[in-house]
């Protein structure tokens, strides 16, 4: 199984300033079967913004790809239909018990006009089957709407520990867009919360962004003898951290001991990309 890694697009002004034509060539010329985008498509969350990421991902040569949506897609009441109608029409799950919720602004006021969908979590199960085996993939939606810090919310936990009870899988994966063992000056609040969610579940790969700096990192709870990695991509923006940016990740043969990770980073020379790749082994 081969996974392209991809995060913080940031389209609108934060965007990079390559050309996405010849990235998409790129991108296009590794064999994924799964493309994962862990957030921050937009800038400021705007429906040219949302429009112009859609567009983008739908070029991807790939018939698996699953998108979550970051603290910058989160910066206007209609996320949640923009994403739905440009980045993917998924069925949202909903909390089992609504007024347990603490997340702020999870629910607008129904005072607000105009509004078709008024709650505002992106949580969602998406199950793919590569090579006869059954993938669950988990997203959780760790941004407040208006907010760049992180939360998530323990109702919204508990519903999709019931969702995912229900669903028969080979093997598990977790996105959401911030990272859980390493944070930056808007980190996730209770990121503990979503640790002991991965061991509940034996969850063993965790796939996040948001910081923009790249790092792979393997957590072991020696007292609940459980083990996961965190794969912390860095951005498709230019107007971020240097080390990091314009980059993603190829992972080929993932989660086997012949797994080699390609980190790809694209350099704009005026009208044309250079592409550098540096391959890192597993073991």
């Amino acid at each position: 199984m081969n996974l392209l890694h991809i995060s913080d697009m940031h389209f609108g002004p934060r965007h990079w300033q390559g050309n996405n034509n010849l990235l998409l060539e790129k991108l296009n010329s590794y064999a994924a079967d799964i493309v994962i985008n862990t957030g921050d498509s937009t800038t400021d969350a705007l429906e040219i913004e949302f429009e112009a990421a859609g567009s983008f991902l739908k070029s991807i040569d790939c018939q698996n790809i699953v998108s979550i949506p970051g603290n910058h897609d989160k910066r206007n009441m209609r996320s949640v239909e923009y994403f739905r109608q440009y980045i993917d029409d998924i069925e949202v799950i909903r909390p089992l018990d609504r007024d347990n919720c603490s997340k702020n602004n999870i629910f607008l006021d129904a005072n607000v006009n105009g509004i078709k969908e008024r709650f505002t979590d992106i949580n969602f199960l998406k199950r793919f089957i590569i090579e006869g085996v059954s993938i669950l993939v988990v997203c959780l939606d760790s941004s407040e709407l208006y907010q760049d810090n992180g939360f998530v919310d323990k109702e919204i936990l508990r519903t999709v520990s019931s969702a995912i009870s229900k669903e028969k899988y080979d093997q598990i994966f977790l996105l959401n867009h911030h990272p859980i063992l390493d944070t930056d000056s808007d980190p996730l609040f209770n990121s503990r919360t979503v640790i002991e969610f991965v061991i509940d579940h034996s969850i063993e790969h965790f796939f996040c962004g948001h910081s923009h700096q790249l790092s792979m990192m393997r957590s072991t709870d020696l007292y609940h003898k459980h083990s996961f990695t965190q794969y912390k991509n860095g951005s498709l923006s230019s107007a971020n951290t240097p080390n990091d940016t314009n980059m993603f990740i190829y992972y080929k043969n993932f989660g086997s001991a012949e797994m080699g990770i390609h980190v790809v980073r694209a350099i704009v020379e005026d009208d044309s990309l250079r592409f550098k790749e540096e391959i890192i082994t597993a073991n």
